[in-house]
């Protein structure tokens, strides 16, 4: 029998000679993508998913039924693991016990749950808040104890740099891996300098956060690994890149009425019947047909 997607995430997190590289996700088609070239595991973004969602900005708009639905349709386009973005948990530590419990149950790899105040905005804008530890903790261990397997994967994600400066936000992932987190996620350092020091003080696995023009310098993975990094999280170079694209496309489109000079931006129809998978359900129609 096949191992479960989060029994694999469990393994290669173990591997601490590889870094596990996640490419934000944001929809069925993008998970299916990643998943065709080759990534062995996904990181559903809350910053795409509120974008092709709603059409709007990661500032707490997105909800958690929301994120659910979202999760339950990339879980199930791919067979590999996906880490969900679960924000501040959406609610109280019973929320978060439930969220967990819905995630876990549909076939998420784990979560990443941060303790910013509720409504949250995107790791690397300005004006962020978090939550002081004594609030933030009890959410933690009750993810840790909704998880029905250890193989569910708990992300604790402290955003105090921006707000409190780097000693708090390294105290805050001490603790926190503490109470039973099993990854720490320093979010926004400002330097190489700072995600060196994050590696050097904290005794956990961690995550780098690498968004294009973001706060944090942006780094191949294997220098993150080299730093002390477990896991690199790229969580916008999809939605980017396809955002330029459709913008080019459309755009040529409505000027000239025709798509001759950005076609080359695009697959062709066969290419894409094939991502989708098109002969695997001819196939199941020709069986019952």
């Amino acid at each position: 029998m096949a191992k479960k997607a989060t029994s694999l995430l469990r393994e290669q997190l173990e591997d601490r000679k590889k870094i596990i590289i996640l490419p934000g996700v944001f929809d069925a088609l993008s998970a299916r993508i990643a998943e065709k070239v080759g990534f062995e595991a996904m990181f559903q973004t809350g910053y795409g998913s509120s974008a092709a969602l709603l059409g709007m900005p990661d500032f707490g708009f997105l909800n958690a039924g929301e994120t659910v639905d979202n999760a339950r349709r990339l879980v199930r386009a791919v067979k590999v693991p996906v880490l969900v973005d679960a924000d501040t948990g959406y609610g109280n530590p019973l929320n978060v016990w439930r969220l967990v419990q819905d995630l876990e149950s549909l076939g998420a790899a784990g979560i990443f749950l941060e303790d910013q105040i509720w409504p949250k905005r995107c790791g690397h804008m300005i004006g962020k808040e978090v939550i002081s530890k004594e609030e933030y903790l009890p959410k933690l261990r009750a993810a840790v104890e909704a998880r029905k397997s250890k193989d569910f994967i708990i992300v604790a994600r402290t955003d105090a740099r921006a707000p409190m400066g780097l000693e708090e936000a390294i105290e805050r992932g001490k603790a926190y891996k503490k109470v039973g987190a099993d990854v720490i996620f320093v979010e926004a350092p400002r330097s190489i300098e700072e995600l060196k020091k994050v590696a050097q003080e904290i005794d956990a696995p961690l995550v780098a956060n690498m968004i294009e023009d973001g706060i944090t310098p942006t780094l191949p993975a294997q220098e993150l690994l080299d730093l002390g990094y477990r896991i690199a999280v790229f969580p916008l170079s999809a939605l980017y890149s396809a955002t330029y694209a459709m913008r080019q496309v459309l755009t040529e489109l409505k000027k000239t009425g025709a798509t001759r000079e950005t076609q080359k931006m695009m697959v062709t129809f066969k290419d894409f019947n094939r991502f989708v998978d098109l002969h695997k359900y001819m196939d199941l129609e020709k069986r019952y047909t």
